[in-house]
């Protein structure tokens, strides 16, 4: 069994670094400037990806709900989503999306992203699956909250479409403590699923997603700001460039110590064969 899909030309899974998404979101607060900055900046940090929110704000949430204004805010239009996909190719990193409705699908289709985000409250929407697996992109699904019957679901979903998919780890609490990280859960997911296995990070600092490295994980997501005083929800669970610098560093050096799994005399071991004591 081989867990691999491709992204933009770059492979994740199996026998592949660790893939690094910076996870924007709606931490740009609706500014251009500010979303161009945090694009630089990601690339400058070693990131592979950054990910944005694709949505009409009023099918996302009604109007009474306390986070519409906040939304309501970050939304950005098609043009400013444009040129902002031109400015990641630009500076040499991939730009992707998390669609919320399925005209934001239709237009990330029309913008032709390399890849679908599903956030972990989406999962359980089969319709918004299933229209996110007919664009024939591959998929990365965050399964916070979800149970192993509603990942199930998803999952017949794409690979009904032959949809390339992969599975992130994720605890839908914001911020999530260190403690209820769960990160024994990639373990469990890479036994049950034949997909890359990897872990969106949403508690404080950058432990986590780094340790979530060394139990299998093989895709990093968190969430990516330029200051963790500005405005917005999610800021103070993000990490700032020189914390994402760490991620990627940290992560390739876990890679390292974790070597290939052969159980074999490793060439480290060769100059100290002569103090082995075989019976005679």
């Amino acid at each position: 069994m081989h867990r691999r899909i491709q992204i933009n030309g770059e492979n994740i899974g199996d026998g592949s670094p660790v893939y690094v998404i910076a996870e924007v979101g709606i931490n740009h607060n609706g500014d251009l400037k500010i979303a161009e900055k945090l694009i630089r900046a990601a690339a400058s940090a070693g990131a592979n990806a950054v990910k944005f929110q694709t949505y009409i704000t009023k099918k996302r949430v009604p109007e009474s709900s306390p986070i519409y204004g906040i939304l309501k805010k970050c939304e950005l239009s098609y043009k400013i989503q444009t040129d902002l996909k031109n400015f990641a190719d630009a500076e040499g990193v991939t730009f992707f999306s998390t669609p919320f409705d399925i005209e934001s699908v239709d237009f990330l289709a029309g913008l032709d992203v390399p890849a679908y985000k599903i956030a972990s409250f989406e999962i359980v929407n089969l319709a918004l699956v299933r229209h996110i697996a007919s664009v024939g992109k591959p998929v990365i699904a965050s399964r916070g909250m979800a149970n192993c019957k509603e990942i199930d679901n998803a999952i017949q979903i794409m690979d009904a479409k032959l949809t390339p998919h992969a599975l992130l780890h994720c605890v839908s609490a914001y911020p999530t403590a260190l403690e209820n990280a769960s990160l024994k859960v990639i373990r469990s997911l890479l036994k049950a699923y034949e997909c890359p296995v990897g872990y969106s990070d949403h508690t404080l600092g950058i432990k986590a997603p780094v340790f979530s490295v060394a139990v299998g994980a093989q895709i990093i997501e968190k969430h990516f700001t330029l200051d963790k005083r500005m405005e917005g929800p999610d800021q103070s669970m993000s990490a700032n460039p020189l914390e994402m610098s760490e991620i990627v560093r940290n992560c390739r050096e876990v890679e390292s110590l974790l070597g290939d799994g052969k159980i074999c005399r490793s060439e480290a071991e060769a100059k100290f064969t002569w103090l082995r004591r075989p019976s005679e």
